[in-house]
């Protein structure tokens, strides 16, 4: 069971347990119910590239101002987040504020390691109302007592428009030479030779992964059989199904060997890091890709930076296989995270105030948007980043502000709609094309004990396996035929393909039958 697996990880990791009690505390440096009383809360959060925490951000100055409440960033590092916070939870040591997977909350809070907001929803009026605007992250929170554990972040707009990833290619090389966009598959692979035969020395396609949300394997299965990965709930269905069940699976591997085997994909495909993807994008050893539409003009920039002056990335359509559906998920709605208050917080009313507070308009505008005349202005209802913090106001916003920041603000989706408010006209331009692609995604799914139980024995062990046999396929290392393919079948089920996609489905339709 995960309590027992926590309990043996704690067995050696004693000494780092000694660690964090000294250094967390469990509770808030003032007590008192006094709300005019000033009271420090303490707050884990992690270092990001962009920029490190800082206690002298303006906005959480205001918020003193406003609140009375001073915030002590506890500050790890992005690699040693996830073991500190379940070292926290395993020893009931959590800071005051702490931001944990949602599945955490649900476990651990009916234990008593994060405190139930639903107790104090009296005093909490904007907690109440964003369970009740967002059934979805209710049900994300609620432990099996029925408690509410977490207030999960917000990551998408409620109508399901806003994406992430796009497809791009090189523009000026297109306009050069006269090459229209492929808008079908058939039309993608001709795509591919033309640039191969103008520049034989590149390896035209080029992903930056093999699965997630950028990944080769991911993208194509999408792309033939409709299914994100290796599972999924099907666009506009209520199902999950298994990628490699499609019959359109094995000619997705047959494809995918075709341009392996004429160099139209990289050859180190499935070996490449983030930098050497980056590096070939920019030089022209590559010169198509699916990746985040946000650094698309970010990498036109550093290219032309390098000296490729007519550098340009744009957008081609989306494609898919003939009676596929051509598209791609939204952002989800809800994210898989959600804020805790730890159950240990010295003054409780206080902590759900404040973080009321922030789940608020005002609160929530400061952690998301900054402070109105310095980070942003208001322009006919909605929220703009000022202009000269550029197209990746991200960067500015959270070096220097500590706004838009992960484990600090609750509502990305907030900062990205007033993100997109300043892009330019080609970014808009994108985003139009890719519309009528975009269909919501699916909700999240909240599993039994049982269940995640299943998954963590069977997922891992599952995923390592594709990966592999479908590298060996598109590699040839492995031919494809009906032999090895329902060899390939066949040892999927034998690791638990059945009995995942079962639960899936079967915790999805108790999740959302009611």
């Amino acid at each position: 069971m995960r309590k027992k697996g926590i309990q043996i990880m704690l067995a050696g990791l004693m000494a780092s347990v000694m660690l964090v009690s000294g250094c967390a505390g469990g509770g808030s440096k003032e007590t008192g119910s006094d709300p005019n009383k000033p009271v420090t809360f303490s707050w884990l959060v992690y270092d990001r590239v962009e920029g490190k925490v800082r206690d002298d951000w303006e906005i959480f100055k205001v918020l003193e101002e406003k609140t009375g409440v001073n915030v002590d960033f506890q500050i790890v590092s992005q690699e040693g987040l996830e073991e500190k916070r379940q070292i926290m939870i395993a020893t009931n040591t959590a800071t005051d504020f702490i931001q944990v997977p949602t599945q955490d909350g649900r476990e651990h809070g009916p234990e008593k390691v994060f405190l139930n907001l639903n107790d104090y929803l009296d005093i909490a009026p904007n907690i109440k109302a964003f369970y009740e605007q967002y059934p979805e992250a209710k049900a994300l929170a609620t432990g099996t007592d029925g408690g509410l554990y977490t207030i999960p972040v917000l990551e998408g707009d409620a109508e399901g428009k806003g994406f992430n990833f796009v497809w791009y290619a090189r523009k000026d090389i297109m306009d050069k030479h006269g090459i229209e966009a492929p808008t079908t598959l058939d039309g993608f692979y001709e795509y591919l030779k033309e640039l191969k035969q103008l520049y034989p020395d590149s390896y035209p396609l080029i992903s930056n992964t093999i699965v997630g949300d950028t990944g080769l394997y991911t993208t194509f299965g999408r792309i033939f059989t409709g299914v994100n990965g290796f599972y999924s709930q099907l666009p506009e269905s209520d199902e999950y199904a298994f990628a490699p069940y499609h019959e359109n699976y094995k000619p997705m591997l047959e494809f995918l060997n075709k341009l392996y085997a004429e160099k139209l994909l990289d050859p180190e495909y499935s070996l490449l890091t983030q930098a050497q993807w980056e590096e070939r994008i920019l030089t022209g050893k590559s010169l198509v890709t699916y990746f985040w539409k946000a650094d698309l003009e970010s990498l036109t920039v550093k290219a032309r930076g390098a000296g490729t002056a007519d550098y340009e990335l744009d957008a081609i359509p989306s494609i898919a296989a003939d009676g596929i559906k051509n598209y791609q998920f939204s952002r989800p709605v809800v994210g898989t995270v959600g804020r805790a208050i730890s159950a240990k917080v010295k003054d409780k009313e206080r902590a759900v105030k404040f973080l009321d507070y922030l789940v608020g308009e005002e609160g929530g505008n400061y952690l998301s948007l900054g402070i109105e005349g310095k980070t942003y202005t208001m322009e006919n209802g909605q929220a703009l980043y000022n202009s000269e913090f550029g197209e990746s106001p991200f960067n500015t916003l959270r070096k220097d502000w500590g706004v838009w920041y992960d484990m600090i603000t609750l509502n990305n989706a907030k900062s990205r709609a007033a993100w997109e408010q300043g892009l330019s006209e080609k970014s808009k331009d994108i985003n139009a094309r890719y519309e009528a692609y975009i269909v919501p995604a699916p909700k999240q799914i909240v599993k039994t004990e049982e269940e995640l139980e299943l998954e963590k024995s069977k997922l891992n062990n599952l995923n390592k396996f594709l990966e592999q046999k479908v590298t060996e396929f598109v590699t040839g290392k492995t031919p494809i035929n009906d032999e090895t393919y329902q060899r390939f079948i066949d040892q999927a089920k034998k690791l638990g393909s059945d009995e995942l996609l079962e639960m899936y489905n079967t915790a999805y339709k108790r999740t959302y039958s009611k």
